[in-house]
């Protein structure tokens, strides 16, 4: 199957440190969720924390979504001065971190 051009979904699993308050991860989260406001190929932004009760979680706690137009759109957006900077204070407060990048598809039955 041929990959397709078109919108991409980036993905981000995190498991913060033990000793990171909750309000640091608050005001992370908020950090993270302005992003959106300072670099123009990052169009939207989603989080939440694992809900799941078939315990896969692997220690992951929190879920961190967001919208490109393209895969250039991503390549942009992480080498952008506003994410880099944040990256760098984000990542210091994980113990776990994983990031996938993927292409939405739908399915026709």
């Amino acid at each position: 199957m041929a990959e397709a051009n078109g919108p991409v979904k980036h993905v981000l699993l995190a498991k913060f440190k033990d000793d990171v308050s909750p309000e640091k991860i608050e005001e992370l989260i908020n950090g993270y969720a302005n992003l959106v406001n300072l670099i123009e190929p990052m169009k939207a932004f989603h989080w939440g924390k694992d809900v799941s009760i078939e315990n896969l979680h692997q220690g992951f706690t929190h879920i961190f979504e967001s919208s490109f137009d393209s895969k250039e759109a991503v390549a942009e957006y992480i080498a952008h001065p506003d994410h880099v900077k944040f990256a760098n204070l984000f990542l210091g407060s994980l113990d776990k971190v994983l990031v996938i990048d993927y292409k939405p598809t739908s399915v026709s039955l």
